[in-house]
Formats: C-alpha cells, sequence, structure tokens
C-alpha cells in the first residue's frame, strides 16, 4: 500500500467534471471526464482565456450563457467565496460522422477559491454536473401533458386507441413523475449546499418558505419556516430591512444591496451581532403576472468588512504616519538648511578670529618695539621741543594701533578679561553721564531697568566699552536727531529658543537691549553686521570693528547676541549674558602709582630679539638688575642655577618644549617667592580660560607703555617685598655678622648659572673667580689661595666632591661650600673629611647664598 495518495490521479481518474482556471480565468488543468463531455483536447485548452476555448452561442445575441459564466466567476475572484450556477446552458462542439455539430447541452457548476500564502485567490476549481438529460426530461414531462390532452381531447373519437395506449402512457407519466423528483431532489440539494445565504418569502407577510443552512447560520439556527419575517426576526425591526421587503412586493423591482449592516440576535439573550451584507431581494412572479413571494439571496461578508475597514484604518493611519513622516522630514530639512548657515556662519567667524588673533599677535609685538624704542628716545631728547613733539605724535599712532589691535583680540575672543560679579542696572546708570556726552544733545537717551534684576559675570571695563561702541554706532546711525534707549531686564531662553540658535545654551540671563531709531539695517548688511572690517559707513568714519568687537566679548563671556532691525525703523541690539547667583563685587578706584624703578633682579624671558632689547632697556633704566633669556628651556637654565631672582618677566607665546605657563610653575617651584608677570599680544588658551585670567595670573598686553611696565613691575615687587618682610618678622631671625670680604673660587659647569652666580657673589662685596671643571680648579688652586670654594657636585670630569677632599687634604682651613639640586641630603654621604662643608641646596637666593658664605667664614675659624 503506498505511503501517499496521488491526487493527480485522483483528479485525472475522477468520473466528475473538474477543470481549474487561473486568476486571469485562462485554462490551468481539465481532467479526462470534463474533456470526454466537452469533447475537448488538452492541449487545446491549456492557456485559453475561458470564452476564447468555449465562445459565445451566435444564436444567442444577449449572450446570456457566457454572462452568467463570467459574473459567477468574478464573483469568486472580489467576494473571495465559492459560487454556484444551479443551471446554465452552453452550446458545446460535438464531432460526429456528418462532422462537427454545436450541441446544446445544460451543466450545473461550483466555482470554489483556491488560495494562496497570501491568502489571496490563486486559482478557481470548477465542478461541472451535466443535466441535460434532467432537463430534457423536463421538455418530456412537459410533452407528456400536452399528449394527454390531446389523448383526452380525442377519446371520444377513438375508445379502442385511448385503452390500447393508455399503459403506454401511465409507464410515461411514471417516469416523467420519477424524472421530475429526481429534479426537484437535485434542486434542493444544490438549493441546501449553496455557500451563500437563500431564502423564499411567500406573500405580502414575507412568511418564511424555504431557507438554507447558510441563511440559518447566519440568523442564529433559530426555528424561521412559516413565520414572518417581523416574528422570526424581531431585532431587525427599525433598521429598514421589513420596508425594502415591502418595496419590492408592492413595485414589483428587484433590490440589490452591498456592505448593508444588520444587527442580529443570534443566541437567545446574548447582545447584538453587527453583520454585514450583500443581498438581493428578487420578486418572484407567477404565470398570471402577479408577485407570489421574494427569493432572498447574499453572502456574510462580515470578515470580509472587518477586514477591509482594518485595511482602511491600517492605510489611513500609515498615510497619517506618512504625513507626518513628510511633515518632519520637512521640518528637518529646514531646521538643517538653517543648522548649516549657522554652522557656515560660525566656522567663518572662528576662521576669521584665528586669523585675526595672529595678526593681532605679530602687530602688538612690532608696537612694542616701536613704542619702547620712542619712549626711550624721548627720555634722550632732553629740551629738543620738535623732536619731542615728533615722538610725542609716533607714540600717539602706536596707541591707536594698541586700540585696533585690542579690538581685533575682542572679536577673536582671545583678549584677556577680568570678570566679576555685576550688577548690569548699576553699570548703566553709572554711565548715563558718559553716554549722553558722547551722543550730543540733540539725542534722547532713556534709560530702563527692569525690577529685580538678576547679576551677571562680566568684565565691567569691556562692557562700559560694548555699550559706549553700540551707542556711537546708533549715534551715527540716526544722524542728527533720534531716542536711544537702553533697557535691562531678565530673560529665559528656552529649548525652543536654542533649537532656532544652535550655539545658544537654554538658562537664565540678563538681557540688554538697546534701541534707536535709526536708518535700520537691511537683511543682507545684518548677516555680516559682526564680520571685521565690514562697515557702511562712508571712507575714514569707521573702522568696521565695533560690532565686532562686541561680538567677541559676548561669546567670550559665555552670552548671546541677537539684532532686530528694519530699513528705515531703526535697530534693537540685544545682549544676553549668563545669570549668576553670588553677590555682586564692589568695583575698587584705581589709584595712579607714581613711576618709579627699583634695584631687584628681573629675568626677560621673550623670543622676539628686538622685543627682548627694548623691554631690557626699559628695566635696566628704570635701575633694576636684569637677565635675559631667548625661550623657556634657557630661562630655567638660569633659574636652576641659583641665582636669586625677584620677578620672571616672560612673554606667553614662545617657541620651544617648555611653554611658559610650564616655566612659571617650575620657576615657583624652585623660587617660592618668585613673582611672575606674562605679556603677550595674543593670550590663546595658555593662561586664559573660559574667557578670563587663570586666578593668581597677572599680564601686561602689549604694547604697553614704559609707565604700565614700571607700575606693574614695582606693585608685584612692593606685595612680594611685604610678604617677606611680615614672614621674617613671624620667624624673628637672628641677624648674621657682617664681615670683610672674600676670596671666592666657583666651579661650574653651566655657564648660564655660573656668570650669573659670580655677578651675586661680587655685588655681595666678594673677590669671585669661577672655573667650568674640577681640573680646572686643581689648577687655580695650586697657583693661588682662596677663602672658600663653592663647587657643584655634578662636574664633566671629576666630580665636586672629590674636588673638595683634595681641596680640604691641600688646605685644611679651606672653607667648603657644596651646591647641588639635591638639597642637604648630598653630605650625608659625603664623609668625615666633609663634615665642616656647608650644604648650599639649589635653586638658592641671594639670602641663602649669604649665609652659606658666613657659615663657611665660621667653619674656618674652628
Amino acid at each position: 500500500m503506498p505511503d501517499t495518495i496521488d491526487f493527480q490521479s485522483l483528479f485525472e481518474a475522477s468520473p466528475n467534471l473538474y477543470m481549474l482556471l487561473d486568476r486571469d480565468l485562462r485554462f490551468v488543468a481539465a481532467n479526462a471526464a470534463y474533456l470526454r463531455v466537452t469533447t475537448s483536447r488538452r492541449e487545446d485548452l491549456l492557456g485559453r482565456y475561458i470564452l476564447d476555448a468555449f465562445p459565445n452561442d451566435p444564436n444567442d445575441p444577449n449572450n446570456a450563457s457566457a454572462r452568467l459564466l463570467r459574473e459567477s466567476l468574478l464573483r469568486v475572484l472580489t467576494n473571495r467565496t465559492p459560487d454556484s450556477l444551479a443551471l446554465i446552458p452552453y452550446r458545446v462542439p460535438r464531432v460526429t460522422d456528418q462532422g462537427t455539430v454545436i450541441e446544446e447541452r445544460y451543466w450545473s457548476a461550483t466555482h470554489t477559491p483556491i488560495f494562496d500564502s497570501a491568502r489571496e485567490v490563486a486559482f478557481i476549481l470548477q465542478h461541472t454536473v451535466e443535466v441535460t438529460e434532467l432537463q430534457r426530461l423536463k421538455q418530456a414531462v412537459s410533452e407528456a401533458e400536452v399528449a394527454r390532452n390531446r389523448a383526452e381531447a380525442s377519446a371520444e373519437a377513438s375508445r379502442e386507441q385511448l385503452e390500447a395506449g393508455i399503459l403506454e402512457r401511465a409507464q410515461s407519466v411514471q417516469e416523467a413523475n420519477q424524472t421530475l423528483d429526481a429534479e426537484r431532489r437535485h434542486l434542493r440539494r444544490l438549493f441546501e449546499q449553496a455557500p451563500g445565504f437563500m431564502c423564499f418569502l411567500r406573500g405580502r407577510q414575507h412568511v418564511f418558505e424555504l431557507a438554507n443552512k447558510a441563511y440559518a447560520q447566519l440568523v442564529g439556527h433559530r426555528d424561521i419556516l412559516g413565520k414572518s419575517v417581523r416574528d422570526a426576526l424581531p431585532e431587525v425591526e427599525g433598521q429598514g430591512y421589513f420596508e425594502l421587503l415591502d418595496g419590492v412586493i408592492t413595485t414589483g423591482r428587484a433590490f440589490i444591496g452591498h456592505g448593508l449592516k444588520v444587527l442580529l440576535q443570534r443566541h437567545p439573550g446574548a447582545p447584538l451581532d453587527e453583520v454585514y451584507i450583500d443581498l438581493m431581494y428578487q420578486p418572484v412572479v407567477d404565470p398570471n403576472g402577479d408577485i407570489s413571494g421574494i427569493f432572498v439571496q447574499g453572502h456574510d461578508i462580515t470578515e470580509q468588512k472587518r477586514a477591509q475597514d482594518e485595511l482602511r484604518r491600517y492605510r489611513d493611519h500609515l498615510e497619517e504616519l506618512v504625513r507626518e513622516r513628510t511633515k518632519a522630514l520637512q521640518d528637518s530639512e529646514a531646521e538643517r538648511r538653517q543648522t548649516e548657515a549657522v554652522l557656515r556662519q560660525a566656522q567663518k567667524m572662528e576662521a576669521v578670529g584665528k586669523l585675526t588673533g595672529g595678526v593681532a599677535h605679530d602687530f602688538n609685538n612690532l608696537l612694542q618695539v616701536i613704542g619702547g624704542n620712542l619712549q626711550l628716545l624721548d627720555r634722550e631728547l632732553g629740551a629738543n621741543g620738535p623732536a619731542r613733539r615728533r615722538v610725542a605724535t609716533a607714540m600717539g599712532a602706536v596707541e591707536r594701533g594698541a586700540r585696533l589691535a585690542a579690538q581685533l583680540l575682542a572679536f577673536a575672543r582671545q583678549q584677556p578679561l577680568d570678570p566679576r560679579v555685576i550688577n548690569l542696572g548699576r553699570l548703566v546708570r553709572g554711565m548715563d553721564e558718559l553716554l549722553r556726552r558722547a551722543l550730543g544733545e540733540d539725542i534722547e537717551l532713556e534709560t530702563i531697568i527692569g525690577g529685580g534684576l538678576w547679576n551677571t559675570f562680566a568684565d565691567p571695563n569691556q562692557l562700559e566699552n560694548v555699550i559706549l561702541n553700540l551707542a556711537i554706532n546708533a549715534r551715527d546711525a540716526m544722524g542728527d536727531e533720534g531716542k536711544l534707549t537702553l533697557e535691562a531686564g531678565n530673560a529665559m531662553l528656552d529649548d525652543h529658543y536654542t533649537q532656532l540658535h544652535p550655539d545658544v545654551v537654554p538658562g537664565q540671563y540678563v538681557q540688554l537691549a538697546i534701541s534707536d531709531t535709526g536708518c535700520g539695517m537691511s537683511p543682507q548688511v545684518m548677516e555680516r553686521a559682526f564680520e571685521p572690517f565690514f562697515t557702511t559707513k562712508p571712507e575714514g568714519r569707521g573702522t568696521g570693528l565695533g560690532l565686532s568687537m562686541v561680538y567677541g566679548f559676548v561669546k567670550q563671556t559665555g552670552g548671546h547676541i541677537k539684532i532686530y532691525s528694519e530699513v528705515d525703523h531703526g535697530t534693537t541690539i540685544k545682549i544676553y549674558l549668563p545669570r549668576s547667583l553670588q553677590p555682586e563685587v564692589t568695583r575698587a578706584d584705581v589709584v595712579s602709582e607714581q613711576v618709579e624703578g627699583g634695584t631687584e633682579t628681573l629675568l626677560v624671558v621673550e623670543d622676539d630679539p628686538e622685543v627682548r632689547a627694548t623691554a631690557v632697556e626699559l628695566l635696566t633704566e628704570l635701575g633694576y638688575h636684569v637677565l635675559k633669556a631667548a625661550d623657556g628651556a634657557s630661562a630655567l637654565a638660569v633659574l636652576q642655577s641659583g641665582i636669586s631672582i625677584d620677578l620672571l618677566f616672560t612673554d606667553v607665546v614662545m617657541p620651544g618644549p617648555v611653554r611658559s605657563p610650564e616655566l612659571a610653575r617650575q620657576a615657583r617651584a624652585l623660587l617660592p617667592d618668585l613673582e611672575v608677570l606674562f605679556t603677550s599680544g595674543y593670550t590663546e588658551n595658555a593662561i586664559v580660560h573660559g574667557g578670563r585670567l587663570d586666578p593668581g595670573v597677572h599680564l601686561l598686553s602689549k604694547p604697553y607703555r614704559r609707565e604700565d611696565l614700571a607700575r606693574k613691575v614695582r606693585q608685584l615687587l612692593r606685595a612680594r617685598q611685604q610678604r617677606l618682610t611680615e614672614r621674617e618678622a613671624r620667624a624673628a631671625p637672628v641677624p648674621i655678622a657682617k664681615a670683610g670680604p672674600l676670596r671666592i673660587l666657583l666651579v661650574e659647569d653651566d655657564e648660564d648659572i655660573r656668570l650669573p652666580t659670580c655677578d651675586l657673589l661680587e655685588t655681595l662685596g666678594h673677590d669671585v673667580r669661577g672655573v667650568a671643571s674640577a681640573e680646572e680648579a686643581r689648577a687655580v688652586l695650586r697657583s693661588a689661595r682662596f677663602d672658600v670654594l663653592i663647587t657643584d657636585v655634578s662636574l664633566p670630569g671629576m666630580s665636586g666632591m672629590e674636588l673638595a677632599r683634595e681641596a680640604l687634604h691641600a688646605e685644611p682651613g679651606l672653607g667648603v661650600i657644596i651646591a647641588s639640586g639635591q638639597g642637604s641630603t648630598v653630605m650625608q654621604e659625603s664623609g668625615d673629611a666633609l663634615a665642616r662643608a656647608v650644604a648650599l641646596p639649589k635653586p638658592y637666593d641671594i639670602n641663602r647664598l649669604e649665609q652659606a658664605l658666613e657659615q663657611a667664614r665660621g667653619s674656618r675659624s674652628e
């Protein structure tokens, strides 16, 4: 016995007629029974459209059979449910001895959909039952009835003939009755098994006479036969169906409805079910023309309707999502274009700022050389009036150049700020008199300060410059007369605002709005308003750096600036500065100090030789002892030599591995009491972070005047001296008695250390000779007598320790000072021979050096 069933063999061997169509109603398959009955060949059918394979009946002008067949097949495709044709005449060709003849035959067909994996109709299976003989039997019965009537009419004429044929007629009637009964049973089966619901309603009361299983399933398998629709289906009252039935009976016109909703109670006591149906009310007309009832046929399309509704809802939802997504993409594209425009503008301003900062750096160095030499020249001219006037004119030009460079640095956000907590309202009110003088009498000034104004954290001097600059710009825009309004208040910039302005951080701000009634700006001018050197003023009336300076200051302070302007209607510039929660810091009055110099030792570090020479000459003229270095590494070597240095004066931007902040850090590690003064025309981020100087940092911006340099240096040295005096007073040191000069031999291989140390020792009044190695010192010791030997530990050949032992062995009364970066720990490994030697830890200042010399002098007398 086979494991599987060969359905192909079953299909082919079935005595029933089957054929299979695709969605385009083209033959896919047909079994042998179908080919035999339709006298067709399989190769002539496969792939052909069904109505091409079996053409319309030329004798039927309405093509009724073809139309019925096509409509049934289309209903299967549309409704996705089986469809039946109880009776359809169709002529088919039949081959006979006399040739091919067209024979009319009758069929009953059922069309069943076959679905694919996506639940779509892929094929239609036709099961055909030929009912030609049954139809002919019906015709025979009719003919028999006619024959019987004729026989009765001629009974009187031919009694004998009637008796002879009575048996035959009886047999014919019996056969006809059997045929009619078979037909009735067949039709009843078709009616019962029809996939759509059917019923027959008799009379004007619409009494159920027939109803198939599909109808019983539709209404809930209730007892309906023999009842009127109003009694059988009371819940349908008021839904319009009873009125439709009455209309069909009254008018005789059929009713066809699609997608109709009906509420049915399918179970006793249950809630009403919402059902959707396609139906047809067909009036049944008797031979006498009276309407005896209504034939009802239809399909339950509830699941299809729900699927369609769900599909529609899904489609509507999808369309809504598409609309939302499209709008979001449009908004995103607009935001992207705006963000790109802001980013391009920011990148342009950043690039211009970097270029501007670099130019300002070199420009300031040139101005420093020119200004410094002019000041030195001015002091040498004496009473030469014309020459001094020319120098004064040149100095004025240097100062104007310095202001121009300061504006460039402000735009580049590289000016060193000194911010503090301020109250904007007080600052604006304090500028009232200054602004009125700058604006003139014809321009009205109004100041509005909001109540409860928050504090902000900004450089008050630079902020005053910003306000004055904007006021002057407004004055020029208004001409002869107008009104300038300054308004300060609190503001909140939320996330929505920051989305439109990506460079802004949301939060609380203090707002300063400066409005004028001037000529206003066009959109093209507003777009370039903050660019350096862009100006709409006539040549010679402006540099184009005013708004650039304002823009740079606001950005460096962490704020935001916005221009609102319209041609011929004035301009409003709004500045937003971050709110500070700290209390206001009162500004101290600046007292001009008298220019004075000193005698302290300064170290000047500058990579530009001309700037370095000018600074050294200015400081030397002020009386200071000045050492110099070209870069950080050279400066460190001088500091590590042990020379006492009181102040380090260094440029911020220098080449080489040792940057100025690192130089300052190591210098203070070597000399804790050292003062550091930075100078620069371009700070970068070395000592300025977050737009302000680092804590404890002192800066003298280039170009500086001789007076500015003198006051700043003296101020720092005075603070240092006060700090040292207080410390000495607390320590109450025992004074060391001074004695006569000493003859000193200094052994140091580093020339940068050796030469400054010799200078210091000579400053103390001693006789000093410096050599670079122990071998050279041995020769000098043999040829001359010294009181003290000062030697470094690490020397190129013989070490300083070995040299000291040898020198003490030759001259036991020699004072020995061991200078080392290891401090006093080096003496712990020296042994008994150097027990009287004095340790001098590096770095050392002049006081420590003098104390070591006195100790060495004392050790000689023991």
